[in-house]
């Protein structure tokens, strides 16, 4: 049995194999030299133990091991600094002893080496353990303790020789350094029991303490084990040691850790690998911490900055800047801007051109018609989004299946489902906000003296600002942590892991159609009145495309609208809606107003104005059906009945941004909206007029006094008086002659 791993154990119950076959000594007859094996399938059989011992293919079997047995073998990593050194230390002993030399070979000696009491040449293996054993022996208990030789004697240095050479630093360390946990002994299995109990009980109730599941542990375990003894039921410390160990910290709200237990149930907690650009795209709102000027008036106003975040590049090839809180028709918008190139700007360097290669950029070029920047665009596979209302609006949702994008809300408050994204708003917040003038810090403790009065950078010059530092420093910046799997260790940034992902992949060269815009916008089903036109959320509008026969009868559509035309809206500016051709599905129609003068004299209203509006309308007793009254109402509630000269003392700075921010909504829908040989988006004005709005609304006000002013007087009452000196005659100083009275042609007549 010499050179086996294992010596067999002959003793009943003990497990052999012999020709690969797993056998159980059931029994033994020493006194006969028989003993009884039962094989796996329940054969008995009746074997000598000689023939057992001489048998060329038996050995002895690997013990069985549990979950709780199961242990990993300890290694050098397990060692701190100091136990390795003296675990090396003590091997280098080791082989003196064996060798003569502490390196193990004379090719390595050290200076001095061999030392006289252990030269190979003229010394024994025998007589060098001894000597190492009487050497150990004489050095002071203190120093062979730190230099690791404690213990170390003859025995010790024969048992240690076997052990293979590359073992020898492991087999020195002393067994205690690594020592296998065995738990705690108090936890028995009547505890164990109890602990689980006690947490499945807390799940559903409020959060309690340690404390108080340290009772209910009590509770439970004198009402099922009456027999347990109390003073054997771990203690309060202990039981937080083993609730950390067991089930963590238990840091998280009681609402959201039942919600993680139900997802764990489900089996919807598992991790998703992205390894691809688009697979999953990160979707986010934050407000914006900087003070921004709005462009009709230049006072002090707020922003609200949203972001598209690939979670496999970290590339952001979309945001969107929008006065005050986001609407589901910007975050529909903001998808469609990944799906598109990003233009190359007037003040853009050749630095900042289409960098990637395999792609050259006069293809892309060719494909949108005009030079494109170093952002990626691509179709998102699967969106993920957070619970905010304008994510949750069904209108975002049917825009999301319009792309054929898959929505994966994160879960309520868990910004671990979409840490990227909150990284991404920290990195902007400290590499480009915090050195902007207005920035008004995390809370308002740490707000400026004079924010407002700081802000100088209009919503076209922030726009503008971001989008050319997230091309030039965002794509080019070195990501720390987020190296992918294929190359750990690796330097890369955005650019790089997206041209990377090309070269493996292959790049999908798909820009979307201009009508994407439509398609993306609110759906109205509605019937067309002769002469009238459609009605739309309370307002009517007409075209002349309506005018057509074919546009006169019911729609041929069928299923649940059947018999209605669709009609599409814009929420950001309802003086307009679109009407796709019934003969050529590619071109849309634009609706006017009614109730609209010519092109540019009204200013622009969203949804919420026009909400008001029809509420004033209905309050002042005038008829929703007429939509020419209705402009009256208009007008006064945008505050433009007032001169030009009063309109920033007689409205409120409230007014004066509500009337910008729907300015602005107006201004970044006319730019969604495509243009003819239009094929990608194009951005915003640099540096619109703030008093264009005012110019406007100043025209307007003139001319509905001139319309109000002639329709009130006659004809008659228009002409002139006669002048002074028709009257008195040609010299002011004569006296008039003598004429007769009326009292005086009154008596002639009598």
């Amino acid at each position: 049995m010499a050179g086996r791993a294992r010596l067999l154990d002959v003793i009943a119950g003990a497990a052999v194999l012999v020709g690969g076959v797993e056998w159980t000594i059931q029994a033994i007859e020493p006194q006969w030299g028989r003993l009884t094996l039962v094989g796996p399938d329940g054969v008995t059989e009746v074997r000598s133990i000689s023939w057992l011992i001489n048998h060329p293919d038996v050995r002895a079997a690997a013990p069985k091991r549990t979950a709780s047995t199961a242990i990993q073998p300890p290694g050098l990593t397990d060692l701190t600094p100091d136990q390795l050194r003296r675990a090396r230390n003590r091997a280098a002993h080791v082989l003196e002893a064996e060798t003569g030399f502490r390196g193990g070979d004379a090719s390595r000696a050290r200076p001095g080496e061999p030392r006289p009491a252990y030269d190979p040449a003229c010394t024994t293996l025998t007589e060098r353990r001894r000597a190492k054993a009487a050497e150990i022996k004489a050095m002071p208990p203190e120093e062979a303790h730190a230099l690791g030789l404690t213990g170390l004697g003859f025995r010790t240095l024969e048992g240690l020789a076997k052990v293979a050479r590359e073992d020898l630093t492991q087999a020195c360390a002393d067994g205690r350094w690594t020592r296998r946990r065995v738990g705690h002994p108090s936890v028995t299995e009547e505890i164990r029991e109890a602990i689980f109990a006690v947490r499945k009980e807390c799940g559903p109730r409020s959060k309690i303490g340690m404390s108080a599941k340290h009772r209910l542990l009590h509770q439970y375990v004198r009402e099922r084990f009456p027999d347990y003894p109390t003073e054997k039921v771990p203690g309060r410390r202990t039981l937080a040691v083993v609730w950390r160990e067991w089930f963590g910290t238990g840091g998280g709200r009681q609402r959201y850790e039942r919600s993680a237990a139900a997802a764990a149930e489900a089996g919807v907690g598992a991790r998703v690998v992205v390894h691809r650009p688009g697979q999953v795209l990160a979707l986010d709102s934050t407000p914006l911490p900087v003070k921004l000027r709005e462009t009709v008036f230049g006072e002090p106003t707020e922003a609200t900055l949203t972001i598209a975040l690939d979670v496999f590049t970290h590339s952001v090839p979309a945001f969107r800047l929008t006065p005050k809180a986001d609407q589901s028709i910007d975050i529909a918008m903001l998808l469609r801007d990944v799906m598109l190139p990003l233009p190359m700007r007037p003040d853009w360097g050749e630095e900042m051109a289409w960098p990637y290669p395999g792609v050259p950029a006069e293809i892309v070029a060719g494909f949108t018609g005009h030079p494109v920047a170093g952002l990626p665009f691509f179709v998102p596979e699967t969106v993920t989004t957070d619970h905010g209302s304008s994510y949750k609006n069904h209108e975002l949702v049917a825009a999301q299946r319009e792309l054929g994008c898959n929505i994966l809300p994160a879960r309520v408050l868990r910004p671990s489902d979409k840490f990227a994204v909150e990284r991404a708003f920290g990195a902007f917040n400290t590499l480009l906000f915090q050195q902007l003038p207005g920035f008004t810090g995390v809370d308002v403790a740490d707000r400026g003296a004079d924010v407002e009065g700081d802000a100088v950078l209009t919503f076209a010059q922030m726009e503008h600002l971001i989008a050319t530092w997230i091309v030039a420093v965002w794509q080019q910046r070195k990501l720390g942590e987020y190296a992918p799997s294929w190359g750990p260790g690796e330097d890369h940034s955005p650019n790089s892991l997206f041209a990377a992902a090309m070269q493996q992949g292959g790049f999908c060269l798909r820009v979307p159609e201009p009508e994407l815009y439509y398609r993306l916008l609110r759906r109205h089903h509605v019937k067309i009145q002769p002469h009238r036109g459609v009605k739309v959320l309370g307002l009517w509008y007409h075209g002349d495309v309506l005018d057509q026969p074919h546009c006169q009868l019911p729609s041929n559509r069928g299923g649940k609208h059947a018999g209605k035309w669709v009609v599409a809206s814009d929420r950001r500016d309802r003086r307009t809606v679109f009407f796709q051709d019934p003969d050529d599905h590619d071109s849309w129609h634009t609706l006017r107003w009614n109730g609209l003068p010519p092109e540019g004299e009204v200013p622009a209203f969203s949804d919420k104005t026009a909400s008001t509006l029809l509420a004033q309308a209905r309050q002042s007793g005038l008829s929703p059906r007429s939509d020419d009254k209705l402009l009256p109402v208009l007008l006064d509630l945008l505050g433009t009945v007032a001169p030009v000269d009063q309109w920033s003392t007689q409205t409120t700075k409230k007014d004066r941004v509500a009337r910008s921010r729907e300015q602005t909504r107006a201004r970044a829908a006319a730019a969604d909206r495509p243009r003819p040989g239009e094929a990608s988006r194009q951005p915003a004005a640099m540096f619109p007029a703030w008093r264009e709005h005012a110019d406007s609304v100043d025209r307007e006000v003139d001319a509905d006094r001139r319309r109000r002013r002639e329709a009130s007087l006659t004809q008659a009452e228009l002409v002139a008086p006669p002048l002074l000196d028709e009257s008195l005659g040609a010299n002011l100083f004569l006296l008039p002659t003598a004429s007769k009275t009326a009292d005086d042609e009154s008596r002639e007549n009598a």
